[in-house]
């Protein structure tokens, strides 16, 4: 299914919204929170390598991926290892994100997979593991049948969407959850970080909203014979 409005302006919109967020969580962890660091005496520096995995791989990078096959004028095999490969990347940097969140609950002695966010978490995360192995084995090794292709396409790129507007959702969630818990502890409920948390949540949710628009848009006229996949 696509709308009937051309996918390169959408795109244009989803990459400078993207650099936009990668910025906010960059300051937001490094300028207010303190920096990051995998191990470290202050705990919340571990925690600060989760928001900013979790938004620059799996939203952002993931976004970027979802879109490759309508925003970029490359032959349909080039976009198909390009579509592959930075679903890989988001993949992997949001297990990683995800570990760091565990590994600083674990060090400081707080209960694991508690809130709604974190069951979400584990949710999205283990559903585009899926969703990426699948697509690897029916679309590029060994690869399905045309047949299973062309049948598997449709559900791939429901399937994809769901994952990926869940992801978006969960981001914004876990922004309120962090929030909610550093106001319970002093911070200004309209302090610069108060608002500069919400103002990300505000860019990630614009962000997924024109990563689904750009994928329901129109490709270029020269990939009216190559399929999309999300």
């Amino acid at each position: 299914m696509a709308i009937g409005v051309k996918a390169l302006p959408f795109s244009f919109v989803v990459h400078a919204l993207g650099i936009a967020g990668a910025v906010l969580v960059l300051v937001w962890c490094i300028h207010f929170r303190g920096g990051l660091a995998w191990e470290s005496s202050n705990k919340n520096l571990i925690f600060n390598i989760h928001p900013v995995l979790i938004l620059i791989g799996l939203i952002i990078i993931g976004g970027e991926a979802i879109i490759s096959y309508k925003a970029l004028p490359l032959k349909k095999e080039v976009k198909k290892l390009i579509h592959l490969v930075l679903h890989a990347i988001a993949l992997i940097l949001g297990i990683v994100g995800i570990y760091a969140a565990f590994k600083f609950h674990n060090e400081s002695n707080i209960a694991n997979l508690y809130s709604l966010h974190s069951w979400i978490g584990i949710g999205v995360i283990s559903l585009y593991g899926i969703q990426w192995i699948y697509g690897f084995i029916v679309f590029f090794y060994p690869g399905g049948t045309a047949a299973i292709r062309r049948e598997s396409l449709p559900w791939h790129v429901l399937f994809g969407s769901f994952v990926y507007v869940l992801a978006v959702g969960n981001a914004a969630l876990g922004f309120l959850e962090k929030l909610t818990f550093l106001e319970n502890s002093g911070l200004a409920k309209y302090g610069s970080e108060a608002f500069l948390v919400n103002f990300t949540a505000i860019v990630t949710i614009l962000y997924g909203t024109f990563v689904i628009l750009t994928a329901l848009s129109q490709a270029p006229a020269e990939d009216d014979y190559s399929y999309t996949a999300i």
